[in-house]
């Protein structure tokens, strides 16, 4: 495979109300939903629907939500075998409240994706020694992250790490680590820098570099990103569009931006392939269903880039 990614998998369960209730109370009305999600699930199929040669390795539970995920991910196009099922721990859930003025709440309970551990990778060692990208998020125990960045570094995979949700790093992992690319919140909290614009930004990820990262990207929503290199720095404008659901965007932009790099194009064009992937995701509800498939994207950046 050239792309191996590993990472989370919930079933995230949506309610949306004219508002979030407060502690102790009631709200009747508005509609429920069962969206599939989880962050390396997320990007996993963003980089499949982009034509990526994927691998997905995650951890689910001995239940039905877990049997519905294991039939999606065949259906996307995965290998089924790399799905694990841990049979004391529940599937992945987060309980999503949605208010009609668009604010939400969310609580996660990780369930089996917390039951990934480094011995599950016996089987996969040769798949990650083998890959030309390793994608990983932090939905799962960090000393899974930090056994397969070994892998990965002495194996000279490129291993990119998606910092989310934000935690601090150690500076040996950071030293392992080809791209990292953190939001705003995410740079803040591993630097110390107060990520408020472009400048702190820049700031911010010159201090990742000197912490041993190869390369930076900082994901700034609608203002775009910034990629930081040993070469330099550039700014990349976010592409206009209406949005409706923000959720997953960071996700796709992740998942389309690995499969890019495999397919062997340049870190700056990559990254104007992701953010056009990213840009169609928010004008779609939901977290995998917005997931854009190739030709949009190639549609997207005939029509935007003339």
């Amino acid at each position: 495979m050239k792309l191996v990614v590993v990472g989370s998998s919930n079933m995230d369960l949506v309610i949306s109300l004219a508002r979030i209730p407060a502690i102790g109370e009631t709200v009747l009305g508005g509609s429920s939903s069962m969206v599939f999600g989880g962050k390396g699930a997320n990007q996993a199929v963003a980089a499949i629907r982009c034509g990526g040669n994927v691998s997905f390795i995650a951890k689910v539970g001995n239940d039905l939500f877990g049997e519905n995920m294991k039939k999606h991910f065949e259906k996307e196009g995965f290998n089924s075998d790399h799905i694990l099922t841990d049979a004391n721990t529940a599937t992945g859930i987060a309980q999503i409240f949605v208010s009609d003025k668009g604010e939400n709440s969310i609580a996660v309970a990780p369930g089996a994706n917390m039951k990934l551990m480094p011995k599950d990778f016996v089987p996969f060692h040769n798949l990650i020694k083998n890959a030309q990208v390793v994608l990983l998020q932090l939905e799962t125990p960090l000393e899974t992250v930090e056994f397969i960045a070994d892998i990965a570094f002495q194996n000279e995979v490129k291993l990119i790490l998606n910092p989310a949700p934000a935690k601090q790093l150690t500076e040996s992992l950071l030293k392992k680590i080809w791209l990292l690319t953190p939001n705003e919140t995410e740079a803040s909290l591993l630097t110390g820098i107060d990520v408020i614009d472009q400048t702190s930004a820049q700031k911010a990820a010159e201090h990742l570099l000197d912490m041993g990262v190869k390369n930076v990207i900082v994901t700034l929503g609608v203002s775009g990103s910034l990629l930081c290199t040993a070469k330099g720095v550039k700014y990349f404008k976010a592409f206009q569009v209406k949005a409706k659901d923000t959720t997953a965007a960071g996700d796709v932009f992740n998942g389309t931006l690995a499969v890019a790099i495999t397919n062997g194009i340049a870190l700056q064009d990559a990254i104007t392939f992701a953010s056009a992937a990213a840009a169609i995701s928010v004008t779609k509800e939901g977290a995998q269903p917005s997931v854009p498939f190739r030709v949009e994207i190639d549609k997207f950046l005939n029509s935007n880039t003339k």
